[in-house]
């Protein structure tokens, strides 16, 4: 099941050929909520949430860092549907479910070809329609990796800013979500996240105080 602007089941941008989708969840409209988020120095794998989000190329090879961490633990099942999904568009996500792990599902995030890096346009959409495609399958629960910061090249600082932009956004209207996650490996990546919320809080209530 992939995703790239449209509905779910929409595979605009993404190569030819016919994916294998997952079975539709409803999501009831009448549950929506203001959704908590939350950054934590952890181990993704080990989230026991509706969904972990995997820094994923367009081939949906699970490869180095999170994917590898992802493979190693979750065995054989999620690389065989991840197979049958790719490729995708760049800046799309697939869904496939979790193999061994803790969560439930894992939102595949195609933020880099195959050898490639991560630019902050494609960081900004597979961030984008990995919640989107979350709230169309109903989760409530999503934990997202700093996308792009490993083997894609993406500067730290600057991929928390895009990151946290693009789910406060998400946020500000209704949604299915209660809480996201960003779950992140080391104390250094944990501090720059937080360091931008705060910067953000900092210049909201700033912002704030001069409409007084």
């Amino acid at each position: 099941m992939a995703l790239r602007g449209g509905t779910l089941g929409d595979h605009t941008g993404a190569a030819s050929g016919s994916p294998r989708a997952l079975a539709r969840a409803p999501v009831d409209r009448h549950h929506l909520f203001m959704a908590r988020v939350t950054i934590r120095e952890g181990d993704l794998t080990e989230q026991a949430v509706d969904a972990i989000v995997n820094a994923a190329n367009t081939q949906l090879t699970l490869g180095s860092g999170v994917a590898s961490a992802i493979r190693e633990k979750a065995g054989p099942q999620v690389q065989a549907e991840c197979d049958a999904n790719g490729p995708i568009g760049l800046g799309g996500a697939a869904l496939t479910t979790a193999g061994n792990l803790l969560a439930s599902h894992v939102i595949h995030a195609a933020g880099m070809q195959p050898g490639g890096k991560v630019s902050e346009e494609s960081l900004r959409d597979s961030t984008r329609h990995s919640l989107e495609l979350a709230e169309e399958r109903g989760f409530e629960t999503v934990a997202f990796p700093a996308i792009g910061t490993g083997v894609g090249g993406f500067p730290l600082q600057r991929c928390a800013e895009v990151m946290l932009y693009v789910v406060n956004q998400h946020i500000a209207g209704a949604t299915a979500l209660r809480e996201i996650s960003f779950v992140l490996w080391g104390e250094p990546a944990y501090r720059v996240f937080e360091q931008v919320r705060d910067a953000d809080k900092i210049r909201l209530q700033l912002e704030m105080l001069r409409k007084k």
